[in-house]
């Protein structure tokens, strides 16, 4: 294996954020690759290549003093000064260089004519740059030239800035500039934005004027913590302040306002600090727990996102800004450019194109997303609604209220309770031969494989008056119809636990083991089970068309096909509408709250579980009216029915500490 070899191997062993420990293993293995390509060619020009080579490989592994020492024309520190700089103002991860032109060093016949050309007493060589850029980039790759000449018997590489880069002339360096492009915009159905502007503090520095970057740096890093302890990499801040150009000011990050007031006021205290407020298109009109926010890039946020963007950058920090971060923002496009300490003189030396964003469009309908807000912002506890169109998948309504910025419509693990009694009534009816005329019995307890359950009893009455009433020993005893495989069947064909995706993280549910017959009647009316809103929002819309539909809240990029749609027979669909139907319109049905007219059908339920040892009370409404299935999930004892018809309705609800039903 070639010592180049070895120093890729090397390098890519090595964390990402090691950038000293990966500058060090490079620049050694290279050493070694440059030593040999030298002493390859020594014997064609023994006089001026042992110059070549001990000035280029101390300027490699940064024994900048050694390298100028072997330089006249200028003073020796200022020699040194200028090559060290080089690293700091690219950003560079590494620094490589080869005798001659990059690739040509198989041959030694073409080493012989290309590294070096000597006159009498003067002498021209070419080498090879190529700089990693790191997260900055692809690497830069030029061709160096160096004039040497013979004093006192001496070969000395007779110094100019242009050794540095070809095009770099006296009082230049060199600078990263990075051109990010506006971010692309999130819409709705509709085709507008779902984002308004809003006032932003723009956290910044201009390099320039730092009497000390690293100490600046280091302050800010310090100061500067964000949500779940996330902070800045104060090493890649550095070299970020370090290459730009240093007579402009450099946005380090983005801050929202008013909520981050308090950490931009700190932050402007440090010295060399600035506020340059501006407004940026980050606030989402409605469902903000889906949408997500921006804020500045911190060290783990870097590691999902990846490069080219930068510690500070303002990217996607949560839901769909974050997911779609890459599409929404692109890529911005960097420059390595000269400049003059004034900065007005500017050339471009390299540039590597960006890619341009894109909108991501969503099947949010703002009329029923106003609808959905509407209906649980009075509520006193937490709340989720999620409504989509059974006859595509699409979702086209995501509330959160009082969630904490958590999509729980999305993402809880909230218990089903009697909610999963649609999935217990559909196995029923399509594996054990019964209809909603089917009679049965509601007794005060039933005690079924050991476990006892309880609720107010009722006379024996058809299999829907029981269901509408929603009595917990009626599905208890009938567990025995059903073997545990075929009610598992039942509900992946309904989608609980399937693994389907939503363009967004989501939860699917999940039954717990169901060793014996209590564990079975137990799941038979929802203890144990697992759901999220949006996953009994598509129980309803199955229920509603007959047709189970893999969900989606992205039509552009459009979701990949994922699981397939599921029909449900026509003989127990039927029974399902018929015992959802009665749950609204009859007068003791658990959900007669939500019967607003029209053909809506659905069920209610109050399921309780325990999580971190505590009593957890969720209130269910699992229902559709028309083209349009949705699912609420209180987190506290309230009538989720009526909270449904406001819904429907349109209206705000008014419901406040009221049982389910």
């Amino acid at each position: 294996m070639t010592n180049r070899g070895r120093a890729a191997r090397a390098s890519r062993r090595l964390p990402r954020g090691s950038r000293t420990m990966r500058r060090r293993a490079v620049s050694l293995a290279a050493c070694g690759a440059l030593v040999a390509t030298m002493t390859t060619g020594c014997w064609a020009e023994p006089s001026a290549m042992p110059a070549v080579r001990d000035f280029l490989i101390a300027w490699q592994v940064g024994n900048y003093p050694a390298a100028a020492n072997k330089t006249v024309g200028a003073d020796h520190k200022s020699v040194a000064s200028a090559l060290g700089a080089v690293r700091a103002q690219l950003d560079a991860a590494s620094l490589r260089l080869s005798l001659g032109v990059s690739g040509d060093q198989g041959r030694v016949e073409d080493a012989k004519v290309k590294a070096i050309a000597k006159n009498g007493d003067d002498a021209d060589a070419r080498f090879s740059v190529k700089v990693d850029l790191g997260e900055n980039g692809q690497p830069w790759e030029y061709l160096g030239h160096m004039h040497l000449r013979r004093i006192g018997g001496k070969w000395k590489v007779v110094w100019n800035p242009s050794i540095i880069n070809p095009q770099l002339g006296p009082g230049q360096r060199l600078a990263v500039v990075s051109d990010v492009p506006a971010r692309a915009p999130i819409k709705d159905s509709t085709g507008r934005t779902v984002l308004h502007k809003v006032p932003t503090y723009n956290i910044g520095v201009v390099p320039g004027h730092l009497a000390d970057p690293q100490r600046t740096v280091e302050q800010i890093t310090k100061a500067a913590k964000f949500d779940g302890g996330r902070r800045l990499d104060s090493e890649r801040l550095l070299g970020r302040v370090r290459s730009a150009p240093p007579q402009k000011f450099l946005s380090l990050l983005t801050l929202r306002y008013p909520e981050q007031k308090p950490l931009a006021n700190r932050l402007i205290q440090i010295p060399g600090v600035r506020n340059e407020p501006i407004e940026t298109a980050s606030a989402p009109d409605y469902a903000p727990e889906l949408v997500g926010n921006l804020g500045p890039a911190t060290a783990d946020l870097l590691q999902q996102v990846g490069a080219p963007y930068q510690p500070g950058d303002t990217i996607g920090v949560s839901g769909i800004q974050l997911l779609q971060q890459r599409r929404l923002a692109g890529t911005p496009t960097i420059s390595v450019v000269a400049q003059d300490p004034s900065g007005r003189t500017t050339q471009v030396l390299k540039k590597w194109d960006g890619l341009p964003p894109q909108e991501i469009s969503t099947t949010l309908v703002p009329r029923t997303q106003r609808r959905a807000d509407a209906a649980l912002q009075n509520l006193p506890y937490p709340a989720s609604l999620v409504a989509v169109q059974p006859s595509t998948g699409q979702v086209v309504a995501v509330a959160n209220h009082g969630t904490g910025g958590e999509n729980r419509a999305f993402e809880a693990r909230y218990p089903a309770g009697m909610a999963f009694g649609i999935v217990s009534a559909e196995a029923l009816f399509a594996r054990a031969g019964m209809d909603p005329k089917t009679k049965t019995s509601c007794p005060a307890s039933v005690t079924v494989g050991g476990k006892t359950f309880t609720n107010k009893a009722h006379p024996d009455a058809p299999f829907s008056t029981q269901f509408a009433l929603g009595c917990r020993t009626t599905l208890a005893q009938l567990s025995g119809k059903l073997d545990a495989r075929g009610l598992q069947a039942e509900a992946a064909q309904l989608g609980i636990g399937r693994g389907w995706t939503a363009s967004v993280p989501a939860f699917t549910g999940s039954l717990p083991p169901m060793n014996g017959d209590g564990a079975k009647a137990a799941a038979m009316v929802g203890e144990g089970v697992q759901a999220s809103p949006l996953a009994m929002a598509l129980l309803a819309g199955a229920a509603r068309t007959g047709v189970w539909r893999s969900p989606y809240v992205l039509s552009n990029p459009a979701k990949p096909a994922d699981v397939p749609s599921q029909v449900l027979p026509a003989e127990p669909l039927s029974g399902l509408q018929n015992v959802l139907g009665r749950s609204v319109t009859g007068s003791a049905g658990v959900a007669h709250a939500a019967n607003v007219g029209g053909s809506v059908l659905g069920t209610a339920a109050l399921a309780q579980d325990t999580v971190n040892g505590r009593g957890r009370t969720v209130s269910w409404f699992v229902g559709a009216g028309n083209d349009l299935a949705f699912a609420i999930a209180i987190e506290g004892s309230a009538s989720a029915s009526s909270v449904a018809a406001e819904f429907l309705r349109g209206a705000p609800a008014k419901t406040t500490g009221r049982s389910a039903g």
